[in-house]
C-alpha cells in the first residue's frame, strides 16, 4: 500500500472528472451513493475490495429510528425528543448535542427513504427492547444480517446507476491551497495510479479498528480483544484529518462486544442478555452488569480468566436469538453448549458447578424481589431462567471505533476552528460518532444510524455543491 498521504497542488491532470467521489463501498457510501443520485447526480464509489461489503456487512443491520412509517404501523409512540434523550443518556451528555438530534430528527426519514423509494425490506425488530431504548425503534432485514441489508443496498445502488470502482485503494487526496478536493488517487493491486478529479468527496472509509497501531496508540485497553471487523478499517480519515488539521474527537471511542463465541468467530447478540441471560467466569460467578450494555461489557470479559466468559441463558431466550441470522450461524457451528440440569451444563462447559448454580439462584431471587443487584443490574419481570439450558463461550471483541473527523448537520467536515471544507464530506465510521469518548456510551445501533443518516445527508449536500 502506498502512503495515506494529502497532496497539495492548484492543478492536477485526471483521468476523468466526476461530481460526486465516495470513498468507501459500505453502509455509508451506498447510502451516500443513492442520496447523490436522487438528486440527479452522477456518483463513484471507490472500494478497496472485491464487492460492497464494509463493516456494514458485519454488523446485525439493525438501523434505530424515531417515528418512522413502520414504527407507527406497529402503534409505537416515540419522538426525537425521546431518542436523543436516549442517546444523551447512555453517553452522559457526551456528545455533540446539535448533531445528535438532528440525527434522530432525521432517522425517520431515512428508513422510510430506504424502504420507499429503494425498495429495502426493512421491518421492525419485534418481541423485546433493546437496552437503553426506551421503545422498539429497531428495523432490520428478513434474517437480521448485515449482509443481507449490504446485498439490497447494492442492489438498490446498480438499480439507481451508481458507478463502482472496486479493488482501488484511495490512500492520497488532491487538495488546492484553499482546502478544496481537486481529485483522489485509487491504487489498482498493480500499483497504478488512477488520478479521479471530483466536485465533491465523501469519506465513508470507516474508521480505525483495523490497524493494530492507531488501537494500541488510542485504545490501550483493548490489548487482548479480538478484532472482529472489516479488515479496510485503516484509519484513512483521521490520517488525512490529522494532515488537514480538522477537527478530530472521541477517538477513544469504540464499540465492542462481549458476545463473540470464541473460536468461532460469530457474534452472540444481546437479546440474550437483555431478556435475562447472564454472564459467568469459570468460577461460575457473574461479574459486571451485563445488561449496562455489551460494548462496554467487552472489557469486563477480557479482565477475566483466559479473557473468556460464559454466557447462560435457556429455552425461552433461544426461541427469541432464533430469528437472528448470526445466531442461526451459532447453532450449525456447534458452539451452543445445550444441558438439561445446571450441573450438566457446568460440566459440559467446565465452569465450576456450585458457582453456576448460586448465580442462578441469586437471579431467580432478584425476579421475585425485583431488587437490583450488587452490579446495578434488576431482573424485574423477567422470566426465570428454567431447564433445559444452553452456555456459549465467548471473548470480548472490538467491532469498531466511534471517534473520527468532526462533523456539522450536513456531514460536512469541519477544520480544528471549527469552519467547515469546501467540499469534504463524512460519514460513519470516518465521522465522530454519537456514543462519547469511550466504550460506555455506545447505544445499540448508534453505528448503523450515523452510517444510514450522515450517508444519505452527505450524498444529498454533496450532490448539491458538486458543480460550485
Amino acid at each position: 500500500m502506498s502512503q495515506i498521504e494529502i497532496i497539495r497542488t492548484d492543478n492536477v491532470e485526471t483521468i476523468a472528472d466526476i461530481p460526486v467521489i465516495v470513498i468507501g463501498g459500505g453502509g455509508t457510501g451506498l447510502c451516500a451513493a443513492l442520496a447523490a443520485r436522487d438528486a440527479g447526480v452522477d456518483v463513484l464509489v471507490i472500494e478497496r475490495d472485491r464487492q460492497t461489503l464494509g463493516t456494514t456487512a458485519m454488523s446485525t443491520g439493525l438501523i434505530p429510528a424515531c417515528g418512522s412509517k413502520i414504527q407507527r404501523e406497529a402503534g409505537i409512540e416515540d419522538s426525537a425528543e425521546l431518542f436523543a434523550a436516549d442517546i444523551e443518556a447512555k453517553t452522559k451528555s457526551q456528545v455533540d448535542h446539535g448533531v445528535v438530534r438532528h440525527l434522530a430528527e432525521e432517522s425517520a426519514r431515512t428508513i422510510d427513504w430506504l424502504v420507499d423509494r429503494h425498495a429495502i425490506g426493512l421491518s421492525l425488530i419485534d418481541g423485546f427492547t433493546y437496552p437503553g431504548h426506551s421503545v422498539r425503534r429497531m428495523h432490520g432485514m428478513p434474517t437480521r444480517s448485515g449482509n443481507e441489508l449490504m446485498g439490497a443496498l447494492t442492489a438498490a445502488c446498480e438499480t439507481a446507476g451508481v458507478d463502482i470502482l472496486t479493488e482501488a485503494t484511495v490512500d492520497r487526496l488532491y487538495i488546492d491551497h484553499n482546502d478544496k478536493i481537486l481529485a483522489v488517487g485509487a491504487f489498482r493491486p498493480d500499483g497504478s495510479e488512477d488520478i479521479i478529479g471530483c466536485g465533491a468527496l465523501i469519506l465513508a472509509c470507516c474508521g480505525f479498528a483495523g490497524n493494530s497501531d492507531m488501537v494500541s496508540d488510542l485504545i490501550p485497553e483493548l490489548e487482548h480483544a479480538t478484532f472482529h471487523g472489516h479488515p479496510g478499517n485503516k484509519g484513512h480519515a483521521v490520517a488525512w484529518g490529522k494532515q488537514l488539521d480538522a477537527a478530530l474527537a472521541d477517538l477513544s471511542s469504540y464499540q465492542g462486544h462481549a458476545g463473540l463465541a470464541a473460536g468461532y468467530g460469530i457474534p452472540i447478540l444481546w437479546p440474550l442478555i437483555a431478556e435475562g441471560g447472564i454472564q459467568v467466569n469459570r468460577a461460575g460467578q457473574r461479574f459486571a452488569n451485563e445488561a449496562a450494555g455489551y460494548s462496554e461489557q467487552a472489557v469486563e470479559v477480557l479482565a477475566q480468566d483466559g479473557h473468556v466468559a460464559w454466557s447462560v441463558y435457556d429455552e425461552a431466550r433461544h426461541k427469541i436469538m432464533e430469528q437472528f441470522d448470526d445466531y442461526s450461524q451459532a447453532k450449525s457451528a456447534g458452539c451452543l453448549i445445550k444441558a438439561d440440569t445446571l450441573e450438566d451444563l457446568a460440566e459440559k462447559t467446565g465452569v465450576d458447578a456450585a458457582g453456576l448454580i448460586a448465580s442462578v439462584q441469586e437471579t431467580h431471587r432478584l425476579v421475585d424481589s425485583a431488587e437490583k443487584d450488587r452490579f446495578g443490574r434488576s431482573f424485574a419481570g423477567k422470566a426465570k431462567l428454567a431447564a433445559p439450558f444452553y452456555a456459549v463461550r465467548v471473548t470480548g471483541a472490538l467491532f469498531h471505533t466511534q471517534g473520527g473527523l468532526e462533523v456539522d448537520e450536513t456531514a460536512r467536515v469541519l477544520r480544528s476552528d471549527r469552519r467547515p471544507f469546501p467540499n469534504l464530506f463524512a460519514g460513519g465510521g470516518a465521522a465522530r460518532g454519537i456514543s462519547g469518548p469511550g466504550a460506555d456510551g455506545y447505544l445499540a445501533g448508534n453505528g448503523l444510524l450515523t452510517a444510514t443518516t450522515l450517508g444519505r445527508i452527505a450524498g444529498s449536500e454533496a450532490a448539491a455543491i458538486s458543480a460550485t
